[in-house]
């Protein structure tokens, strides 16, 4: 049975196509659009997912999209009524949209598959999962458990904003639910909006911000948001919030409670929004650790899968590894609304079909996450010709060779290698690469190369056999989904006395700098010969020439752009950065070798994050 799954219309698109339980190809829209969070019905990604398969969509037996669009609604209108006359305007702005677009997604569904296929009875192959299932069997079905404890947490699905479920088997079962407008993932954004980041994407800024701050503000949050119990179950004070009726995340109690208005995102960061950051994130870290305890006493569960977009959150799920709550715990990788996609896809095989599950008997089922298009070595050479690109054309171990080369000298490397990575993490498929010693080398990829803040860390990926010498772990984490600290004997320990905030940034904290964050920390990616080859060779080869088979590792795209998708899209970025060094598949570029009239600045083309 084919089975495509598809996420769309409110952030991240994406389609995903799975065969008989198997996961053939997975993507998001906005790879192919340029559009970042593209959240149009994805029209590219399916295509390219049926190129993948060597399908049309004619072939496919059930299209299953990711949620219940009349239960979303339901929710709209249900909350509206328990807090009017509070919303009023923006009730009315938020109707027409989902009676025009979203109440009647079946219709509209059933319209763009057509254009694909206009001869199949849509309306019998069109299905809708619910979007905490979703969530829940993209974690627990291509994880390596036959059985598993599954903890969903994000802003909102249907009405669910967190869920308990439990895996065994080809079998899934939600057994508890907290409901919107209580939500870890709400109260998580309303930081977000407030310390002056974009709703939806600017998360990951603010735990990255969080280790320059200190969490003064934890118990304010605790005494005041959110009433959290032992068990991690949880409340919201919507007193403090807007985001039910208003259209922004927090109110003016909100702002009174803190001190200060909203930051504006031209504002400069101070301590008081390091702070912020900092007690957020460690609420959130409580949350999550006491829903794990609670989890484990609830099921007694030796293994943990965890998805939703609060399980991006890498910091909590280090947290989560440390404590030894579970024996294993595995994060989805397209932990947000885009594996949704592939979770509604899984869902409908195994639980609405009754389709038979295969564990894999080493790793997981998600083939590294390399579900994307890759392109042929004949065409790729074709594309970057027609693009202007000078390059040499090597065979593997001069290709290896040569870029590890220039990655020990110091040089940013932009690597693009087989198939496009699926999730937010870009992780040796469509990466930017740097040398880990290099003091400098954060700030020169941050402000030269990514054109983005300068406080934002970068991950390491190491090899796996080698990765306990290095970082306080000792599993697997090939997705960058875990935080660890850096090893006792890798450290250098200075005097920050009196450096506040930002101040600590250029400090030497490690032998590899460039990856250690202000406290010791490192989003630690794991690299196995087995499952991406040429990586490890690399790695390999870098740790022959340097002693350290760490490099830094950052996706491919600058500040507000989608990773690169095709070689084009890899060759403008190439041209439009200070990036030295472009791999893609057996070709090598040189920034010195290429017409400087093809240096481009096309940041502009993308909408701030």
């Amino acid at each position: 049975m084919r089975v495509l799954g598809l996420s769309a219309l409110y952030h991240d698109s994406a389609a995903a196509l799975v065969e008989d339980g198997r996961i053939v190809a997975a993507a998001q829209e906005e790879r192919f659009t340029r559009k970042k969070h593209d959240a149009r019905i994805p029209k590219a990604a399916i295509a390219s997912c049926l190129d993948i398969a060597g399908l049309k969509l004619s072939d496919i037996d059930l299209v299953a999209f990711y949620e219940k669009p009349f239960v979303k609604f339901e929710r709209l209108l249900e909350t509206y009524a328990v807090f009017a006359p509070r919303g009023l305007s923006s009730f009315r702005q938020a109707l027409p949209l989902w009676i025009k677009e979203k109440l009647f997604q079946k219709d509209m569904l059933i319209r763009e598959l057509k254009e694909f296929a206009p001869d199949v009875k849509w309306m019998d192959k069109l299905v809708f999962s619910e979007h905490h299932l979703s969530h829940a069997a993209s974690a627990f079905f291509p994880s390596p458990f036959s059985e598993a404890a599954v903890l969903t947490m994000d802003g909102v699905g249907e009405w669910t904003t967190t869920s308990l479920a439990f895996g065994s088997g080809n079998t899934l079962d939600i057994r508890k639910e907290i409901h919107f407008p209580h939500s870890i993932g709400l109260l998580y954004s309303a930081f977000t909006y407030y310390t002056g980041f974009k709703v939806n994407s600017g998360e990951y800024k603010v735990m990255g911000l969080a280790p320059y701050g200190t969490p003064r503000f934890a118990q304010t949050i605790l005494d005041h948001l959110i009433d959290l119990k032992e068990d991690g179950s949880f409340r919201l004070d919507q007193s403090y919030f807007d985001y039910c009726t208003g259209l922004t995340m927090t109110n003016q109690r909100f702002h009174a409670l803190f001190g200060a208005p909203p930051r504006k995102s031209t504002e400069p960061l101070t301590p008081f929004h390091m702070d912020l950051a900092a007690s957020v994130q460690a609420v959130t870290e409580e949350a999550v650790l006491r829903l794990a305890r609670g989890i484990k006493a609830e099921t007694g569960a030796k293994n943990l899968c965890l998805a939703g977009g609060v399980a991006l959150n890498c910091v909590a799920n280090g947290k989560v590894l440390k404590e030894g709550i579970f024996e294993r715990i595995w994060i989805q990788p397209a932990a947000g609304d885009a594996g949704g996609a592939l979770g509604a896809a899984l869902a409908t095989y195994h639980l609405h079909h009754g389709g038979g599950r295969h564990v894999a008997p080493v790793g997981d089922s998600m083939a590294g996450s390399f579900l994307g298009p890759a392109f042929a070595q004949e065409d790729i050479e074709r594309r970057l010709a027609a693009a202007g690109a000078k390059f040499t054309v090597l065979n593997d171990g001069d290709l290896v060779g040569q870029t590890a080369q220039a990655l020990a000298d110091g040089a940013a490397v932009g690597w693009f290698q087989g198939r496009m990575e699926f999730g937010p993490r870009a992780l040796g498929a469509r990466s930017i690469l740097g040398n880990p010693a290099a003091p400098d080398m954060q700030r020169t990829l941050n402000l030269k190369v990514k054109f983005r803040e300068s406080f934002r860390p970068f991950a390491p990926a190491v090899r796996r056999e080698d990765v306990a010498d290095w970082f306080e772990i000792q599993t697997d984490s090939p997705y960058m989904l875990l935080v660890a600290g850096v090893k006792e004997d890798k450290r250098i320990h200075n005097d920050d006395a009196g450096k506040f905030g930002l101040d600590k940034l250029n400090m030497v904290r490690s032998q590899i700098p460039a990856v250690t964050h202000v406290d010791f920390s490192a989003r630690v990616q794991t690299v196995s010969a087995d499952v991406n080859p040429r990586f490890h060779a690399l790695l390999t080869r870098f740790q022959t020439l340097t002693g350290i088979p760490v490099l830094v590792n950052t996706s491919f795209n600058v500040r507000s752009e989608p990773i690169v998708c095709s070689p084009e899209d890899a060759f403008r970025c190439f041209m439009a950065t200070e990036l030295d060094v472009l791999a893609v598949g057996n070709c090598l570029l040189r920034k010195a070798d290429q017409d400087p009239a093809l240096k481009t600045d096309y940041s502009a083309e993308f909408e701030p994050d």
